[in-house]
């Protein structure tokens, strides 16, 4: 009886897993297709259509400091969300979180341009950039954390991969949407009512996402582990108060997975249509190709770091992207279409794969099960902000200082060398989905001179 019990428990744990994982996938997909589809149409429409009085230049740092906006705001959504998924389950955020993203994308593709009511257009603009930032701000805590904490011992990299995954689907859906737009309309009518397409689609998306993840079970580690009497009053404090060198990691560690992808897929296609005069097309492919590869990739680096180890697997990704920095802008001032896409891939697909393939485990086992959602939440948010939200707004800043290519290439190698460093002097064991020993202060960053368990976190 006894064995036949433990049989069935390990059948339904194992199928709460599988939901977890995929109702954290799904979710993730809605969210990164609304947020990314911003960046795709700030680079192609949002400069003339929402800022059309100032010169092309100034037009495109407006329409992407508009990109930035979202990732300010995602810091607050993690705080906000991660104070209550905490306090109250992961699964009721993960519900909101979708819904709000959906509705915030499709009221901006309802929104009039600035021809039609002035400066209030790119005013509302901003404001439901920044509730689209809210939003995606709690998305990724809950969702990693759903997927990670429901995930068998020794295969929680390759479970919560699933939320990476989402990245790379919603790419792939986001662009492939606007580049059929773009070749079966005019330009005209792309420009005038095309664009408003893609936004207004959302609505399906995320009432398909929201029916499947409010049937998923919540968190049974949250369940079991965060009982009444073991919830902070404040969760985010106690994670600052017992790890803020975690914080500080987080940073460090995201720096090559942000700069590899925002360079490619939202820098890269401003810089060539209007400084290399090459066709728009190009990179809206590549994007695509880079989101249709990362669906395995992905999950296949991931199923790698549960056997090897996750250092190995993100040190190796974030060597990839400080190589491949000046090749990649070589090969765009040569304008060599077949060098560009190797590197496109080497950069989104070798580095920015190998590195966000290993973030679910690593990120949320840096902090406590009571205060895991704001502590990793939080700082994942944080260092999108530092990290992601305005490359592509300080990359076209660089560009304008001499008109070369030369420093934006400096900023994506130093962003890689920096991830390269802090990864490789953290004590991690082989064959764990989370690290075995942490830095026990933000000064022991880079010498990990002190070994702490996880377990203490708890």
């Amino acid at each position: 009886m006894k064995t036949k019990t433990s049989a069935t428990e390990h059948v339904a744990a194992n199928r709460r897993a599988r939901k977890a994982a995929f109702g954290s996938f799904v979710g993730a997909v809605v969210d990164w297709y609304d947020f990314l589809l911003y960046g795709i149409t700030a680079a192609l429409v949002f400069n003339t259509q929402f800022f059309p009085n100032v010169s092309p230049t100034v037009g495109t740092l407006a329409a992407f400091a508009t990109f930035g906006v979202g990732f300010l705001f995602r810091p607050l959504g993690g705080i906000v969300f991660g104070h209550f998924g905490d306090r109250l389950g992961r699964k009721r955020m993960l519900v909101i979180t979708v819904m709000m993203m959906g509705v915030s994308t499709a009221l901006i593709g309802l929104l009039p341009t600035f021809a039609s009511i002035g400066w209030y257009a790119p005013l509302a603009l901003v404001l439901l950039r920044a509730l689209q930032g809210f939003a995606v701000g709690g998305e990724w805590g809950g969702a990693a954390l759903m997927a990670v904490e429901s995930a068998p011992e020794g295969k929680k990299a390759f479970y919560s991969s699933g939320v990476q995954v989402g990245y790379g689907v919603g790419l792939v859906l986001a662009t492939g949407i606007v580049s059929i737009l773009t070749h079966t309309l005019s330009n005209d009518a792309f420009m005038s009512w095309g664009w408003r397409v893609p936004f207004l689609v959302s609505i399906v998306l995320v009432l398909v996402a929201a029916w499947i993840r409010s049937t998923m079970e919540e968190s049974r580690e949250f369940v079991e582990k965060v009982g009444r009497e073991h919830k902070e009053k404040i969760p985010l404090l106690a994670a600052l108060r017992n790890h803020p060198e975690s914080f500080l990691l987080i940073i460090a560690l995201r720096m090559a997975e942000m700069f590899t992808m925002y360079i490619v897929t939202a820098f890269a296609l401003a810089y060539s249509t209007k400084n290399l005069g090459m066709s728009r097309d190009l990179f809206l492919n590549i994007s695509l190709l880079v989101g249709a590869v990362s669906c395995v990739t992905i999950p296949a680096f991931a199923m790698l770091a549960d056997r090897v180890g996750l250092k190995r697997v993100y040190v190796t990704g974030a060597v990839v992207g400080l190589l491949s920095a000046v090749p990649f802008f070589l090969a765009m001032e040569a304008r060599s279409v077949a060098w560009i896409v190797i590197f496109s891939v080497l950069l989104a697909n070798i580095a920015h794969d190998m590195v966000v393939s290993v973030q679910q485990p690593l990120f949320t086992q840096f902090f406590g099960a009571e205060y895991r959602y704001s502590g990793a939440g939080v700082g994942y948010q944080f260092a999108s902000v530092v990290c992601g939200g305005f490359t592509p707004f300080i990359a076209t800043a660089l560009l304008g200082v001499d008109g070369t290519w030369h420093a934006v290439a400096a900023y994506l190698a130093g962003g890689c060398l920096l991830s390269v460093i802090v990864s490789a002097r953290m004590k991690m064991d082989k064959g764990r989905s989370g690290p075995a020993a942490l830095p026990s202060g933000a000064h022991a960053i880079l010498s990990s001179t002190r070994r702490i368990s996880p377990t203490r976190n708890r």
